[in-house]
């Protein structure tokens, strides 16, 4: 799970700077990337855990 909140961060400081920096556009850009990613590792792990049978 720290992974997750570690690339939300990274995602969120990326857009951010992104944003309000001008000719930086590509890190808003990386960082949009980033947080979907982050979003499909989230969904994955989500459906990983339902599949294991409970002990």
């Amino acid at each position: 799970m720290i992974l997750f909140y570690l690339l939300l961060i990274a995602a969120i400081v990326l857009v951010i700077v992104g944003a309000t920096t001008e000719g930086m556009l590509y890190l808003l850009s990386a960082g949009v990337l980033l947080l979907v990613a982050d979003v499909l590792y989230l969904a994955v792990r989500s459906v990983l855990h339902l599949w294991r049978p409970a002990h």
